[in-house]
């Protein structure tokens, strides 16, 4: 999914290239979806942010040097605020978009948004894109997956139940969760604990049968016979 995305910005991006140097589109070249999709699907999967957390993000909210983010207004304020910081597929995704960035519009100005406004050709950094979800019914589509936009928050916060992460640090990262929906990550915390264990038992089963197996050669060779000292 994640390379079908990629390849779909990294054909929009190109065809925002030939437009701004007023070129032809090349015949059976491919026009690609959004040149922002890749980067907002891994803030989605790796932050766990909701739609409009994305689509509102301003380059001040972000410091690639540190390496972290800043949500700006959230659904609620506990999630208002919150920081989180990048993993290395967020990292590269993020420093690879404030590249095209640059080359689209010369700068990253603190107040502009990350992912700016225009459609398929993005020419108003000072508005925000107003959807993601078309461009990701189009990965969608060619990724043969199923699921929508929001989906990919959950996929996060699942992944991080099942890692073993708590309640506060889900919502340290995500953000606001029902009492439903942690009461059915708890579930899943507790199937993934019960797996560990289990590997836990396999394991120590696999070694007991290593030993078992080695005794009887180390027995043999305790009883070969030895040579009688030279008189």
């Amino acid at each position: 999914m994640l390379a079908v995305a990629r390849a779909s910005t990294l054909a929009a991006r190109e065809a925002c290239l030939r437009r701004a140097r007023g070129e032809r589109t090349p015949r059976g070249a491919k026009q690609g979806g959004s040149p922002c999709i890749y980067p907002a699907l891994v803030i989605a999967l790796n932050c766990g942010m909701r739609d409009a957390e994305i689509r509102l993000l301003t380059w001040d909210q972000i410091d690639i040097e540190k390496q972290f983010l800043t949500v700006g207004r959230s659904k609620t304020d506990a999630g208002t605020g919150r920081t989180i910081p990048f993993n290395d597929a967020l990292l590269d995704a993020l420093v690879e978009h404030s590249r095209w960035y640059v080359q689209q519009f010369g700068e990253t100005r603190p107040e502009w948004f990350v992912f700016p406004g225009g459609g398929r050709f993005p020419d108003n950094p000072a508005v925000a894109i107003t959807t993601l979800k078309t461009a990701w019914a189009m990965v969608r589509r060619k990724a043969g997956v199923k699921g929508r936009w929001h989906d990919n928050r959950h996929t996060l916060i699942t992944e991080l139940a099942e890692s073993g992460a708590g309640d506060e640090t889900i919502m340290e990262i995500a953000g606001h969760v029902s009492r439903q929906m942690l009461s059915r990550y708890s579930h899943i915390r507790m199937e993934a604990k019960r797996k560990a264990l289990a590997e836990v038992d396999r394991q120590r089963a696999a070694d007991k049968a290593q030993r078992e197996k080695a005794q009887p050669h180390a027995a043999a060779v305790n009883n070969v016979a030895q040579p009688l000292p030279v008189q």
